[in-house]
C-alpha cells in the first residue's frame, strides 16, 4: 500500500459546548476532498484525540468515511497506552472502511517502556492482531519516548506494519531508517519545517498538522519533489516557515484552529483545558498566514 503523498490529521470540529460538530467536519472534508491531498488521518494528535471518548472516536471515523472523497486513503490514530484498546480501536476503524491504522508511541509509564524492546513487543503485539496496518507514529517532542531507529528497522521486518511517521524533525535519524529498514518499508515526516528536506532524502510522504489550513502550500511542495524541481520545493518550504512553526511548535492546535478560520474551514475552539489563542497570538498567526490563503 502506498503512502506518497500529504495526509493532513484532521483536527477535530466542536461546537461552543465543546460536542462533536457534524456539518462542519462535512465542510472541512468536502473543501479538503477538491485538493490533491492524498488522504486523511482521523483521530490523530491534531485532532485531540487525547481528549476524545472511544465512542467520539468512533463516530469521528464513520463521519469522516462518509464524507471523504472514494479515492481519499483513509488512516485512523488508534494509538493509546495498551495493546488491548490499540487492537479494539484498530479493527473497529477496519470494519469502517479505514485501510491503515496510525499508532503513536506508548509512553505513559516512560520509565518502563522507553526502550526499543519495550516498544517493539508493543507494536509487534498490536500488530499480530490488526486487521489493517500499521503506522508507528513517533514525537517525542510531546510523548517523551523516542524510539529508536534500530528498533524501528526491526519493526520494518513485520508483515503487518508498514511505514513511520516520524515527527521529530531530524533528518540524520530519518536517513538512518531509510538505510536500514526493510525494502517497501515507507518513512512519512510529521513536520512541516522540514518537509522539502526530509523529502530530498527519501520520505514518500507527510501527515501534516500544517495542512489542515494550507494544503496547496505543502502539495506544491509535494508536487515540486515529485516532478523533480528541488528549486521550487525549497522556495515553497521557506515561505511556509515561519507559519507551520506558529501553528505547530509555537501555538499548537489552537493557533492551527485559528488558521483553519482564517482560510475558510472550520477551526472554532479547542476542547478544554487547552484554550483559544490570545489576541496577540491570533494577530502573529494573521501576518504569518497573510500570503498563503487559497
Amino acid at each position: 500500500m502506498k503512502l506518497h503523498g500529504i495526509f493532513p490529521p484532521i483536527t477535530t470540529p466542536f461546537n461552543h459546548e465543546g460536542e462533536l460538530w457534524k456539518v462542519k467536519l462535512q465542510h472541512n472534508i468536502e473543501k479538503w476532498n477538491v485538493t490533491g491531498l492524498a488522504g486523511y488521518v482521523v483521530c490523530g494528535s491534531t485532532g485531540e484525540s487525547v481528549m476524545l471518548t472511544t465512542e467520539e472516536k468512533i463516530q469521528l471515523f464513520e463521519w469522516a468515511a462518509e464524507f471523504a472523497a472514494p479515492e481519499k486513503l483513509l488512516i485512523a490514530g488508534t494509538g493509546v497506552e495498551s495493546v488491548r484498546e490499540t487492537v479494539a480501536l484498530s479493527n473497529r476503524a477496519a470494519d469502517i472502511g479505514y485501510k491503515v491504522a496510525m499508532v503513536r508511541t506508548p509512553h505513559y509509564y516512560k520509565n518502563l517502556i522507553n526502550n526499543g524492546p519495550a516498544q517493539m513487543l508493543y507494536f509487534r503485539a498490536v500488530a499480530d492482531q490488526s486487521k489493517i496496518p500499521l503506522i508507528i507514529y513517533n514525537w517525542p517532542q510531546t510523548t517523551g519516548v523516542d524510539i529508536p531507529a534500530e528498533a524501528v528497522a526491526q519493526l520494518s521486518q513485520h508483515p503487518n506494519i508498514i511505514a513511520i511517521k516520524e515527527s521529530s524533525g531530524n533528518l540524520e535519524k530519518v536517513l538512518q531508517m531509510i538505510r536500514e529498514v526493510k525494502k517497501g518499508f515507507q518513512v512519512l515526516t510529521g513536520s512541516a519545517p522540514t518537509l522539502a528536506p526530509t523529502l530530498a532524502v527519501g520520505a514518500v510522504g507527510a501527515v501534516l498538522a500544517f495542512a489542515n489550513a494550507a494544503p496547496y502550500a505543502t502539495i506544491s511542495i509535494w508536487e515540486a519533489h515529485r516532478t523533480r524541481e528541488p528549486e521550487a520545493a525549497l522556495d515553497w518550504q521557506n515561505r511556509i516557515g515561519h507559519a507551520a512553526y506558529l501553528v505547530t511548535a509555537k501555538y499548537g492546535v489552537p493557533g492551527l484552529k485559528h488558521a483553519m478560520d482564517l482560510a475558510g474551514y472550520y477551526g472554532g475552539p479547542p476542547r478544554l483545558p487547552l484554550t483559544v489563542p490570545s489576541p496577540q497570538a491570533k494577530k502573529e498567526i494573521e501576518d504569518a498566514f497573510a500570503n498563503l490563503r487559497g
